[in-house]
């Protein structure tokens, strides 16, 4: 019925809505909105055309939420106009940050013989490793452009062989007490952990893959706790 009723009534009005390159935008949504007057009597509550027209102000888009029940989210680290920008956190309360993320390390037979034994040519790879991931975790902030440059109060990098899939597990934890989070420096921990692995390797094979690198648990701050798979 209501399909019916616009195309019996759209022949009676004075003009139709197009498209063209040449209208602006904006125009040619006030001039849909015109139409749909013309036809309905007036323009239907929250319809389209006015939620376009407002999204499409100035041709620049962006993200806007209505109030349905249910949380919205913004991207922080984008300005006004879309710009990258660092986030200013200082009118946040200080509080308890930790974070563990973890990756896996695919060496395969060969390789990971000789690190269970302890032959590669450039020595212990898992201790290696593990300075690696806890240094790259204090210099975050010079590698992630918009991270902040925080004071880390822990952070810790554990390196497991694994006979069943011939893999390296590596688990990064890091924690500050201040006003971001510290998930940034748990990843990148174990990134740089999985890359040192590599590299200690890399003349046995190159058939190494570094996978799954991923946040497993947070906690403290405004988002609350959060946990891997939950």
């Amino acid at each position: 019925m209501f399909l019916r009723r616009i195309v019996a009534t759209f022949p009676q009005s004075k003009r139709f809505f197009t498209s063209s390159v040449t209208h602006d935008y904006a125009s040619s949504i006030q001039e849909l909105n015109k139409e749909m007057e013309s036809v309905f009597g007036e323009l239907p509550p929250d319809g389209l055309a006015s939620s376009v027209s407002g999204s499409c102000e100035n041709n620049k888009p962006h993200l806007s939420s209505r109030s349905t029940g249910e949380s919205s989210f913004e991207l922080t680290h984008t300005g006004n106009s879309g710009e990258a920008q660092m986030v200013d956190v200082s009118p946040k309360e200080s509080s308890q940050r930790n974070a563990t993320a973890v990756c896996k390390v695919i060496l395969g037979k060969k390789v990971f013989d000789l690190v269970l034994a302890n032959q590669m040519a450039k020595g212990d790879v898992l201790t290696v490793a593990k300075i690696a991931g806890i240094t790259a975790a204090k210099q975050t902030s010079n590698l992630i452009p918009l991270c902040h440059n925080i004071g880390l109060t822990h952070v810790q990098v554990d390196l497991r062989l694994n006979h069943e899939d011939f893999s390296v597990t590596i688990e990064g934890e890091a924690a500050s007490m201040g006003k971001t989070g510290v998930e940034m420096e748990a990843m990148t921990a174990v990134s740089v952990a999985g890359l040192t692995v590599y590299d200690m390797c890399k003349a046995a094979s190159k058939d190494i893959t570094i996978t799954d690198i991923r946040l497993k648990h947070k906690s403290g701050g405004k988002s609350g706790d959060y946990s891997w798979g939950q």
